[in-house]
């Protein structure tokens, strides 16, 4: 049988729920969410829950619906939370969550060590205002997703895999 090519990833774009600290959203209730926007599934590939469960919610060979305009070169990972109990942006991950994304991440990179990592709101300006995952009214909330700095808070990652151009599309894509 003929073994099919690997997709071209050159970017891990780190997402949030956006769902308030104390509110459960399973991985099912992620899928029908997204099903309900029209996506034929969620459109991350991981999804990692409170308690550091890493969900795997599609192939990481088929294109998924995170980021529009990155989502043909990209992995999308996404963990529960993101809002604090009045709504707004808020680091809330758990250290379980904090822990899975540092060996997912570190994983990933390691069958594809040409990506680079960055969060949802390093590419915000760059996307079509009309996105596959925000609403209008809650399109704002993308500037702030995942509601922490990957960067500065993923330093356990070499600088050379941190998305280096934010806000720069016509940069970064010069260099890929």
């Amino acid at each position: 049988m003929k073994k099919e090519p690997k997709r071209k990833i050159d970017l891990l774009i780190i997402h949030c729920s956006a769902t308030p600290e104390d509110t459960k959203l399973t991985e099912q209730d992620l899928e029908a969410i997204h099903r309900m926007r029209g996506a034929d599934g969620a459109g991350y590939h991981f999804y990692i829950r409170k308690n550091g469960d890493i969900k795997s919610m599609r192939p990481v060979g088929e294109i998924g619906a995170h980021t529009k305009g990155f989502n043909e070169h990209s992995i999308g990972i996404c963990y529960e939370g993101g809002l604090d109990n009045k709504g707004n942006p808020k680091d809330t991950r758990t250290e379980w969550q904090k822990h899975s994304l540092r060996v997912l991440v570190k994983t990933l990179l390691l069958d594809y060590p040409e990506a680079r990592v960055c969060g949802h709101r390093d590419l915000t300006g760059m996307e079509s205002k009309e996105t596959n995952l925000f609403t209008a009214e809650n399109e704002s909330f993308a500037k702030t997703c995942p509601s922490f700095d990957v960067r500065s808070d993923m330093n356990y990652i070499p600088d050379s895999y941190h998305y280096p151009y934010s806000g720069n599309r016509a940069a970064y894509m010069a260099m890929a």
